[in-house]
């Protein structure tokens, strides 16, 4: 397996950032609280530039960019990656449902306007998901497999249909992110598990088309696999805070960077790695 690029270090307007999915507003608040306490930004958040456009779509760290923006930083420091294989993989997360009677969440899901719901067999389903002929696919508790189909063709009414579909449930029981489709497997970590719901994998110009126009993806989707992320980054944020402009500012940034790798700070784990601080 080849390296992968040098990572590309950046401080941008806060502005300039689009979020491609709802971030979870019940983490902004305490991960403000600790980004004050601590003074320095951990890992900078990783984002994809829009083509003709100095706006950046974040991949991952909206919770970040978010509680920055409510501390009123102007300034934000990114890692800016190149939105394909093999710098980065874009999957897709599946939803674990808890907390819900089984019923009621299959009944509030088949209200929604413009979608319809019906009995399947998994195999059927999954290659239907493939062909993107179905917006998701639910596998019940009960092991009942539900199709789920939208009649529209544009993404951006796809995507209206599916953030209800997930409305339905996000806030009204435990939504769990899992990569498995299976529901045995499922049951493993959450025996009161009420159903699994599968989504399609997208493309990164759906993602970043629908950021452009300013719509987004349901929370927990998207999955995002990052070649050469940079971590432990430990950025003072007293640096983007400063009065300095951008310009001095990304300039100070490179010497910090340069430092660093002169100093022999940084480090490339090529392998796959476990994190137990996160």
């Amino acid at each position: 397996m080849s390296s992968p690029p040098s990572p590309t270090l950046r401080i941008v307007p806060i502005h300039s950032l689009v979020e491609h999915e709802y971030n979870d507003i019940q983490r902004t608040l305490p991960l403000a609280k600790r980004l004050e306490a601590e003074g320095l930004l951990k890992n900078p958040p990783i984002v994809a530039q829009l083509e003709g456009e100095q706006r950046y779509v974040v991949l991952d760290g909206a919770n970040r960019t978010t509680a920055l923006a409510q501390l009123h930083y102007e300034h934000c420091l990114v890692q800016v990656v190149n939105y394909e294989p093999p710098q980065v993989t874009l999957s897709t997360w599946h939803h674990l449902v808890t907390g819900i009677g089984l019923e009621p969440f299959t009944q509030e899901i088949a209200a929604v306007n413009d979608i319809d719901l019906h009995q399947s067999d998994l195999l059927r389903a999954r290659a239907e998901l493939a062909q993107r002929e179905l917006i998701a696919c639910i596998i019940r508790s009960d092991n009942k497999v539900l199709a789920v189909s939208s009649h529209h063709r544009r993404i951006h009414d796809k995507n209206t249909v599916l953030n209800a579909m997930v409305d339905t449930y996000k806030e009204k029981g435990g939504l769990h992110r899992a990569v498995a489709d299976n529901i045995d497997e499922a049951r493993k970590l959450f025996p009161n598990v009420t159903a699994l719901v599968i989504f399609p994998n997208y493309e990164s110009s759906e993602v970043m088309i629908l950021a452009r126009d300013g719509e987004l993806l349901p929370t927990g989707l998207t999955r995002h696999l990052i070649q050469g992320r940079v971590l432990r980054v430990n950025y003072p944020l007293s640096e983007l805070k400063s009065n300095e402009s951008l310009e001095k500012k990304n300039a100070k940034l490179q010497e910090w960077m340069q430092k660093k790798n002169v100093t022999k700070e940084v480090r490339l784990y090529a392998e796959a790695t476990y994190l137990f601080d996160e």
